[in-house]
């Protein structure tokens, strides 16, 4: 695999301040976790910029705050910490330099296209006229011309983000900021409309001086960007950037291209370790003795390494993704998961079996959990946690809600039951214990707990 001069220079400013149309300067955003002193750290030192004239596009696994920090640089939520500017002005509420296009269409459905294109001008007063003429502009940039009369329900999906776009067109925002615009749609409608987008871009067409594109599709930020901010996770924070030295239009098949498709996924494979930098006059984060499990079930584990075992040739991690066909963001969890048990181990981007997880992809069912349950007790503190509680109770039963509390300390509420669900799917496939839905309740299988009587 190339690898890539990459620059990892996490959080440096790379322009000066009074050219930038919007740039973040040391924010952080944390939540307090209900009933708990401690906090939860969505981002933290933040700083980044973009100028007029490039596309910048936001990439990061889920958890690293991505549209968090979107949100916070269109002034739609404060940051907790930090400061955001905009033309060189500090920013105290809504962005008006920006317009957003969502991930959801976030269509009026009473509405036609033109009166929900038209919605944003008769807001902020623009007289009808004027509102009408750019409405109608916008709706034919997109290629809806025709469709003003209709509503939401007679379009596509396609169709309706189109009406999306047009809406933020028709602002000719300074900067537009997009949230994984194309994931909702299916993948020749998404192919299509970025590929619409790009060419607007590349005609000097766009309605806009600069794009932010949030994303976690890395072909797409690097079809698009001029630049890729890399965020990790947990909290989320600017691990560096990644030029995007290719000529427009851009050709998915030039071996350049690819290279920085791949030296992309070296960075996000390699999250950074180095959590401990904390925001001046924020409470510290509290280290928890549960370390947060990726969110892949026994099942998806399991069909990883028994398809690396299978095709040992099969070692780049986009090339994986490609042979599952898996999204980056639905493969990337289940990596983490197979490192965490020490069934995989991931060196520049290419993932390869350990020898437990070889002995793991050979083994029959029995065997393969007898190997997932020695992983996942010397490993996964939470699992164990929920198997030594149940063992100290006589009857090995106990309420989900005990651990949940538990998880609660040291997650926010939704995340919390992510872990636990996933904790609860890991410690049934190892027969640790059993849960029973219906009552809420946790309990060891019968011969374990007949083994610790």
């Amino acid at each position: 695999m190339t690898t890539l001069p990459i620059n990892v220079a996490a959080g440096r400013a790379r322009d000066n301040r009074d050219d930038a149309l919007i740039r973040a300067v040391k924010v952080c955003k944390h939540f307090e976790l209900p009933g708990s002193h401690s906090i939860f750290t969505v981002l933290e030192d933040i700083n980044l910029a973009v100028k007029s004239g490039e596309i910048v596009a936001l990439l990061g696994r889920s958890g690293s705050g991505k549209s968090t920090l979107l949100r916070i640089l269109a002034g739609l939520i404060p940051a907790s910490s930090g400061d955001i500017f905009s033309s060189g002005r500090r920013l105290t509420g809504p962005n008006p330099d920006v317009a957003m296009v969502f991930q959801s269409f976030a269509l009026l459905p009473w509405l036609t296209v033109q009166q929900n294109v038209e919605l944003g001008l008769e807001a902020v007063g623009v007289p009808m006229k004027e509102r009408q003429t750019r409405a109608l502009k916008a709706i034919d940039m997109v290629g809806l011309d025709g469709f003003e009369s209709a509503y939401p329900k007679e379009l596509s999906g396609g169709m309706r983000q189109r009406v999306g776009f047009a809406r933020a067109f028709v602002k000719q925002p300074k900067v537009l900021f997009m949230d994984e615009p194309f994931s909702a749609l299916d993948v020749l409608t998404a192919e299509n409309l970025r590929s619409e987008i790009s060419d607007l871009w590349e005609r000097g067409d766009f309605p806009a001086q600069s794009m932010l594109i949030v994303t976690h599709n890395i072909e797409e930020a690097v079809y698009l960007a001029d630049r890729v901010i890399i965020l990790g996770a947990n909290p989320g924070r600017v691990r560096g950037e990644v030029m995007i030295d290719l000529l427009r239009p851009r050709d998915r098949g030039a071996r350049r291209f690819k290279d920085l498709v791949d030296g992309i996924y070296i960075v996000m494979t390699n999250p950074d370790r180095d959590l401990t930098t904390a925001m001046t006059g924020i409470p510290p984060r509290r280290e928890t003795p549960y370390p947060p499990l990726p969110h892949a079930t026994a099942g998806g584990i399991s069909g990883l390494l028994e398809l690396l075992y299978e095709r040992p040739e099969l070692r780049d991690l986009p090339e994986v993704s490609s042979s599952l066909q898996l999204p980056t963001d639905d493969l990337l969890p289940i990596v983490d998961a197979a490192v965490m048990l020490g069934l995989a181990e991931v060196r520049q981007g290419d993932i390869t079996l350990t020898e437990a997880g070889r002995a793991f992809a050979i083994a029959d069912i029995q065997t393969s959990k007898d190997i997932f349950r020695a992983q996942v007790l010397e490993r996964v503190p939470t699992v164990k946690m929920i198997y030594t509680a149940l063992k100290e109770k006589p009857n090995g039963s106990m309420r989900a809600g005990f651990f949940l509390d538990i998880l609660d300390e040291h997650f926010p509420r939704e995340e919390a039951q992510h872990q636990f669900e996933t904790a609860v799917d890991w410690g049934r496939y190892a027969e640790l214990f059993e849960y029973d839905r219906s009552e809420d309740r946790l309990f060891l299988p019968v011969e374990v707990s007949e083994l610790t009587d």
